[in-house]
């Protein structure tokens, strides 16, 4: 038990250890200012595709500034990891956003909403450039810039943590526990932009190529191959880890913003589980302080004995609560957490269902997103799904606190006290109450079988036809057991609101299926949303697809360098400047074009000679005209050739 002398005690030590600290706050407000400038930096290497009327008034910009990207949401899969990690970093400043810290004045009730704009637009600035350095193709400036700031964050934040580790709430060690995986996302992204630095400076003394860059992944050329072989006969049997929890396929991979949301997702359900052991604990203790106070005022005041009698019961349920609540907090932790890999596994699955053309999973009467919508989907997706886990998690665990309590009152707390006997008395009369129930439910449906029902039409079959026999005893069955299933349907209602209210508060985090009933599926946004980003992906990142465009992209590239290509990669056998089967066609193809330059060539210049004493002008006219109808006759059976530019008669 904490009194007030003793909280404010703490506080003041609280503070006065932390004279030495920084501000996250103002820091995260001073940010903007080197974020503005990076992204600045960026924008300004970068030059625009299309020229704007402000190149014509400005020629001096030669197009710069142009958009910087912070990452591909739809197709990319490079940098995954990386890119999972920046999301890390930026965790802590989401969870943020949930309260009103980060607004250093006092707005109005009706600004809220915009404040709160305000704050995801100022978050979202101050850690663009940990995504812009990352995806920039200007890596060198990118990997410096990003090591610049990264260690900036490093710096500061180790400091803040370090300096003033205390908390009112977790105690000594609140932000080292709370700030860790942050600090740990901050030194993996410096790791990462020293390595595309030095990977760079090797690329640029040679020592290292660059990698090319291509519209299709290994893993998606895996898939189409798989689709294209004859299945095994005999296959590999699955484990149970397979059969049961989870099946690993090597030629699927999540996306960036798949991971990236899933890593968020998991560091707040880590953080809110931390903020929810720690504040029942100081309400808890408030409860206690109050129940003191309560019972000092009883006491002192000779009040009835049956307010001093519900002192006990009171300490009681004060005690079983605590117990309970936080008992629950781990289960409810790793019920989230099993939810958020389930959401992994359904992502999947859904969209190989797509793949194949399977539209079965979804609700009957639901209907497809359009284009907008769909689009759309997948900038509310990742938001919603981190505010569903985080929410669903505190509404889950209430789940399990509700159920907690009803086990101890029903079966601990009267072993506890001696009343065993009358427990078990009345666990059986509620056992023998919903048996009963059940047995007349199994009791009609074998009366109808028995002697409702037509005998089987043949001996093989299952189970007998859908065929009334003895109709005036089915009326008067029916008619009977009516004013029954009255009374039962009352209990049945009761019991059916009752499990939809469970299973809905249950699985409300469970963005990937809908809690609505059959027919309204479409007043579920969340379900809505998770239904148009896997259609948007869909579209996008089919394998099939992306491997007929990477033919396509591959032929017109074969066309235009006329050099060898691989079927899915765009990397020539051998470079197209120097490659000989590049010289031997333009040397045919300036031939062809400058006839008069035949004889010109070693192999004829011993015929020429002997043409020279005779008629030279006219047995050379002739010897060359010659080589060229043979030339385009060999280009008149081949389809037409693309044009190339002539190389000098010097070179041939």
């Amino acid at each position: 038990m904490i009194s007030t002398n003793e909280g404010e005690r703490v506080v003041s030590t609280v503070q006065e250890d932390c004279q030495s600290g920084i501000s996250m706050d103002l820091f995260l407000h001073v940010s903007l200012v080197p974020a503005v400038l990076i992204t600045g930096v960026l924008s300004f290497l970068q030059k625009r595709v299309q020229k704007l009327p402000v190149d014509h008034r400005l020629p001096f910009l030669r197009g710069r500034f142009a958009i910087v990207v912070p990452f591909d949401t739809i197709g990319s899969l490079s940098n995954r990891w990386s890119y999972g990690f920046a999301f890390g970093a930026v965790s802590s400043s989401v969870l943020l956003l949930f309260s009103e810290r980060f607004v250093p004045f006092v707005v109005p009730n009706w600004a809220k909403a915009i404040v709160f704009l305000i704050g995801a637009l100022e978050v979202g600035l101050v850690y663009f450039p940990f995504f812009a350095c990352l995806s920039t193709p200007f890596r060198k400036a990118g990997a410096v810039l990003g090591i610049l700031y990264s260690l900036t964050w490093i710096t500061i934040t180790v400091w803040d943590t370090f300096t003033c580790p205390r908390g009112e709430i977790l105690g000594k060690y609140q932000k080292i526990i709370s700030q860790w995986p942050c600090i740990l996302s901050l030194v993996f992204l410096l790791g990462r932009f020293i390595y595309m630095l030095i990977k760079e400076v090797r690329i640029h003394l040679q020592l290292e190529q660059e990698d090319p860059e291509e519209l299709i992944g290994q893993h998606q050329v895996q898939h189409v191959r798989s689709l294209l072989r004859k299945p095994p006969v005999h296959s590999k049997p699955l484990s149970w880890f397979q059969r049961r929890v989870y099946e690993w396929d090597p030629n699927f991979k999540f996306p960036n913003r798949i991971l990236g949301t899933i890593i968020i997702s998991l560091i707040g359900l880590y953080t809110m589980t931390l903020a929810d052991y720690s504040l029942s604990n100081v309400a808890f203790d408030q409860v206690v302080q109050y129940k003191t106070t309560l019972e000092y005022l009883v006491n002192s005041c000779n009040k009835t004995e049956a307010l001093g009698a519900m002192i006990p019961q009171l300490e009681e349920f004060i005690d079983v609560a605590r117990k309970s609540w936080l008992a629950t907090t781990i289960f409810a932790s790793l019920n989230s957490v099993a939810y958020t890999f389930h959401t992994l596994a359904c992502y999947r699955k859904h969209l190989k269902r797509l793949w194949k053309g399977q539209k079965s999973f979804l609700p009957e009467k639901f209907h497809i997103p359009s284009s907008a919508v769909s689009v759309a989907s997948i900038a509310r997706y990742s938001g919603w799904q981190i505010a569903f886990t985080l929410w669903g998690y505190l509404m889950v665990h209430f789940v399990h606190f509700l159920f907690a309590l009803l086990f101890v009152y029903a079966l601990v707390l009267p072993i506890q006290h001696g009343h065993a006997l009358s427990m078990l008395k009345n666990l059986g009369i509620i056992i023998l109450t919903i048996a009963l129930v059940i047995a007349l439910v199994i009791l009609q449906i074998v009366l109808v079988q028995i002697f409702f029902l037509q005998d089987k039409l043949s001996p093989s079959d299952k189970e007998k036809p859908l065929a009334l026999n003895n109709r005036k005893a089915f009326h008067c069955f029916n008619y009977f057991f009516f004013f029954y299933n009255v009374v039962m349907g009352i209990s049945n209602c009761i019991l059916r609101l009752l499990f939809s209210v469970v299973v809905g508060t249950w699985l409300v985090s469970r963005i990937d299926r809908t809690i609505m009933q059959r027919g309204y599926e479409n007043m579920d946004a969340g379900y809505s949303t998770w239904v148009g980003m896997i259609f948007a992906d869909h579209y996008h990142n089919n394998p099939v697809m992306v491997c007929f465009c990477q033919l396509l992209v591959s032929n017109t590239l074969e066309k235009h360098t006329l050099s060898a290509y691989s079927t899915f990669s765009n990397t020539p056998s051998e470079p197209p400047l120097n490659s000989p089967a590049r010289k031997r066609w333009m040397l045919f193809y300036t031939l062809m074009r400058n006839p008069h330059l035949i004889l010109l060539r070693k192999q004829h210049l011993s015929s020429s000679r002997l043409l020279q004493t005779t008629s030279p002008q006219s047995e050379t006219t002739v010897h060359a005209w010659i080589m060229a109808l043979q030339a385009q006759s060999r280009q008149a059976e081949s389809k037409s050739l693309p044009e190339l530019p002539v190389a000098p008669a010097e070179e041939c």
